[in-house]
């Protein structure tokens, strides 16, 4: 080995670690400035001790693993919104279905309802015909009307609107309407 490369082997592999003081400063120095310039690279060599060229590869080394570190943190940031939203999207999700069912359950109450309707319309229709008297249920919620049982419905020859029945089957009273 000739001179000039045993000055290069030695100088790769003598180079001096530094020392925990040192590595507090230049993280103190790192935390106030993530770019280092030139000045401050030179001002910070000569109050280390260490070489310019130690200094900035210090610094170079420290951004690659600070911008690792904030990539992890995006990350789980993200991973931590992303199963919240999954989780919010799971509960509408189940939100949805039970209002599904729901709107299914009162279409079929409505379609009973409406054939029911049709149903009495067609044999009040019947009854008016044959000038025979009528007996409907009474759509109170206590089964009973000012004369004796028998429905508003045929006392006053109207027919119950869609409202009015489904007023009916969730038990409202139909003289707290309108």
């Amino acid at each position: 080995m000739d001179f000039q490369s045993q000055k290069l082997y030695s100088s790769k592999f003598n180079k001096k670690r530094l020392n925990q003081e040192q590595v507090r400063l230049l993280e103190r120095s790192f935390s106030a400035n993530k770019k280092l310039e030139s000045e401050l690279k030179l001002h910070l060599a000569n109050q280390l001790g260490v070489p310019p060229r130690q200094v900035a590869i210090w610094y170079q080394n420290k951004r690659a693993r600070w911008k690792t570190q904030s990539l992890e943190l995006d990350y789980n940031t993200l991973q931590v919104k992303l199963e919240n939203a999954l989780s919010e999207k799971r509960r509408l999700e189940k939100d949805v279905k039970c209002l599904q069912d729901e709107l299914r359950k009162a279409q079929e109450m409505m379609f009973a309802m409406n054939n029911q309707r049709d149903y009495h319309q067609f044999h009040y229709q019947q009854q008016q015909q044959n000038q025979q008297p009528l007996n409907f249920v009474s759509c109170n919620s206590t089964g009973s009307s000012e004369e004796g049982g028998s429905s508003s419905f045929h006392e006053d020859h109207e027919v119950l609107q869609i409202d009015e029945l489904y007023a009916c089957l969730l038990g409202a009273d139909r003289s707290t309407w309108n």
